[in-house]
Order: C-alpha cells, then sequence, then structure tokens
C-alpha cells in the first residue's frame, strides 16, 4: 500500500480495506452499484494467496462466506437491493451459528429491482430485521472514501471478535464517488483476528461461554470436530427445545453485542455544544448536510451535525443527549423516514424531531436541506 496520494472510488476502497484486514475469501454475485468490489477483488485476491469465485445467486454467494469463515478465513459478499434480500436467510443462519463475516450493501433505490444505477438509503431497517427473529447485528456506514476503508477493516474486527455477521452499509453515492486519499499502511489500523480454543480437541464445547461474551472458535479442518446448526442449540452445538437453554442461548447472542456498545458505536458530531438545531444523517446524505449547515452558520444560525458511523446498535445515548438538551433535531435522509422513526423513539417527546426526506433516485442537494433548517429554524414543527 502506497503513502502516496491516489484518486480511489468508494466501492475500491472497500475492497482494499478488506484485503488491508485480512480477508482471503469473496464469493459474489454481480449487482449494480457494488460490481466494482467483486471485479477488483477478483484481481486482488490472488495477488496476496486469496481466492475468489463468482457464486450461480446471491443465495449461494452468503452461503459459500459462511463456509469459508468456518474454515478459519476472513470473508465477505459485497450486494446491493435484491440481492441483500436474497441474503437475509443465510444471514440469520451465520447469527444463529455465531458465524463472523461480513456483508458490503451498497444501496440502491427500491423496492424491488427498483433503479440500479439510482442512490437511496431505504435498507436501514432492512440491515437490522431483514432476517427473521430476535437476533443481534452490528451495521457501519461510511460518508467518505477514506471512512469505507477505515469501516471496512472495522467490520472485519467487529465481526471477528463477537462472532456476528456485520453489515457495512454503503449508498451508490459513496461507492461511486472518487476522492484523493492516502490509504493507511499495514500496521496503522489495527487487525483482530478471531479467538481461537486452547483447550484440548476433548474438552472442546464450540459454543461455551461467558454470558455476555463470544467463544472461541476451533477452525474446521483442525481436527476440533463439532456441529454447526442454526437450530436453538447447547453449548455442545447439537440441537435443543429445552426453553432454559433457549433462553440462556439467546440471552448471549444479545449480551455479547449490548454489554460492549462502548467498543462498537461510534459517531462524528460538530458544532452540537451551542447548536439550537442539530442535523441527523448519515452516508451519502451526509455529505449534502455538512454543506448546508455551512451555509446555515454564514446566516447566523446556531446549527450542528451529528453523523453516526454505526447505525445499528443505534447510538441511543447519544441521540437521548442531544433531544434532552432540548435541541431542535432534523433528520435528513434518502427514504421515507427509516432513521427518522427511530430518533423520534429516542427523543421520546422531550424536542422538536422533523425530516427532510427524499427518495426519487436523486441524492438531497444542500439546498434543499439548508431550506429545511431555515424553515425547522424559524418555526420549530413538532414531531
Amino acid at each position: 500500500m502506497s503513502s502516496e496520494p491516489r484518486l480511489v472510488q468508494g466501492n475500491e476502497a472497500c475492497a482494499e480495506g478488506a484485503i488491508y484486514a485480512g480477508m482471503r475469501f469473496y464469493a459474489g454475485y454481480p449487482i449494480t452499484p457494488s460490481t466494482e468490489i467483486a471485479e477488483i477483488l477478483a484481481k486482488r485476491l490472488p495477488q496476496v494467496g486469496g481466492k475468489f469465485i463468482q457464486m450461480e445467486d446471491e443465495i449461494a454467494s452468503m452461503a459459500a462466506v459462511v463456509g469459508a469463515s468456518l474454515t478459519g478465513v476472513k470473508s465477505m459478499t459485497a450486494t446491493s437491493g435484491p440481492g441483500f434480500s436474497l441474503k437475509q436467510e443465510n444471514i440469520g443462519y451465520a447469527c444463529m451459528a455465531e458465524i463472523p463475516c461480513v456483508v458490503v450493501n451498497v444501496q440502491r433505490l427500491g423496492p424491488s429491482t427498483g433503479v440500479a444505477t439510482a442512490p437511496a438509503q431505504g435498507d436501514v431497517m432492512q440491515a437490522r430485521w431483514g432476517t427473521h427473529g430476535d437476533h443481534p447485528i452490528i451495521v457501519l456506514t461510511p460518508s467518505s472514501v477514506k471512512e469505507t476503508f477505515e469501516l471496512t477493516v472495522r467490520a472485519f474486527n467487529l465481526a471477528e471478535k463477537f462472532r456476528v455477521p456485520v453489515i457495512l452499509l454503503m449508498d451508490e453515492v459513496v461507492g461511486h464517488m472518487r476522492e484523493k486519499v492516502i490509504l493507511p499502511e499495514p500496521g496503522e489500523l489495527p487487525v483482530y483476528d478471531r479467538l481461537k480454543p486452547n483447550c484440548s480437541r476433548e474438552d472442546y464445547y464450540p459454543y461455551r461461554a461467558d454470558w455476555d461474551k463470544a467463544p472461541p472458535m476451533a477452525f474446521f479442518g483442525e481436527g476440533y470436530r463439532y456441529h454447526v446448526t442454526g437450530l436453538f442449540h447447547d453449548e455442545s452445538g447439537f440441537a435443543t427445545e429445552k426453553p432454559e437453554v433457549i433462553d440462556l442461548q439467546l440471552r448471549r447472542l444479545h449480551n455479547k453485542i449490548y454489554r460492549h456498545l462502548d467498543e462498537i458505536i461510534t459517531y462524528h458530531s460538530e458544532q452540537t455544544e451551542d447548536a439550537e438545531l442539530v442535523v441527523i444523517s448519515y452516508g451519502g446524505t451526509a455529505r449534502a448536510v455538512s454543506r448546508a449547515v455551512k451555509l446555515a452558520r454564514q446566516e447566523g444560525r446556531k446549527v450542528g451535525i451529528f453523523r453516526p458511523q454505526t447505525l445499528w446498535p443505534f447510538p441511543e445515548e447519544a441521540v437521548a443527549e442531544l433531544a434532552g438538551a432540548g435541541k431542535k433535531l432534523l433528520v435528513a435522509e434518502m427514504n421515507y423516514g427509516q432513521l427518522l422513526l427511530e430518533v423520534q423513539r429516542v427523543a421520546a417527546g422531550r424536542c422538536a424531531v422533523t425530516g427532510c426526506l427524499q427518495t426519487n433516485g436523486e441524492l438531497t442537494q444542500p439546498e434543499t436541506i439548508l431550506n429545511k433548517i431555515r424553515e425547522v429554524y424559524e418555526h420549530a414543527p413538532g414531531n
């Protein structure tokens, strides 16, 4: 990796960040606007001793990633829109079986096939609840090319540490834009590898762990024999229907995430200390928000920015603090209010929460957001 400035596309930064993190297996199926990730990795992975395979569909792609991860290889797939929908069943399997992997979703306009090349942020709730049942999930979202690289590395670190599928929720704007960046040299960013067992093969229980921890993970092919299933299972890995064991397992799956929020949740805030209005945004939309807030400040309006990098688990504590301080909140996103509803839930009526929502296949322009800022700042509409 050169320390010289480079003109890098967002999807390219994702591919390079995955390799930096140690990803050596990719399975996928081409779909706009994520295809460049597959194209780049088809060339780059063989150069670093990795494997690239184009599967027959998105369902098989996710299954291949799960299987490769069980052998100890850091694994990833990338998709968009309809492909993300097809992956959900095997994402759920990875949640239940505690199989680390990274799923990149470069969002496009939907529902269904929608508009393949148009930006949107309509998969926020699908990323959280797309697979059935109560399950924890980690979802990260970048707003720049450099951040795409860094959050891809972080996605692998979180997946490996907590033994969960981690979703990198990009959008077409971030995936396809190009910026001049200096990518980190090896060793500059931390890289985490999953914890392996230190006991004998006979004493190994694949799902034995403290109530808020992920268990050590033996690799297939290294002599440890154990059962993997999507059914509820006990610490041996074999299926169970005992209510007390089911309850214990599901609680631990949640506790290993929600007892470690300080390690998982990150966000950026700018000029929120004196702000009377805070704009909450993420991904490509946050770039337009940054310009709009700058213009609003020039007009004498005290406006700040809150930009979550971690969408799920949602940064409730930080948003609740903003709401509790009596600041007006404006949520800007390219959908009909998916994160807006979450902000309203956390605000719990303590402040005005308004949306600047757009879902016509175009990036919300700074002027549109600025006009909404003026309206909210002056009139302070309620929820």
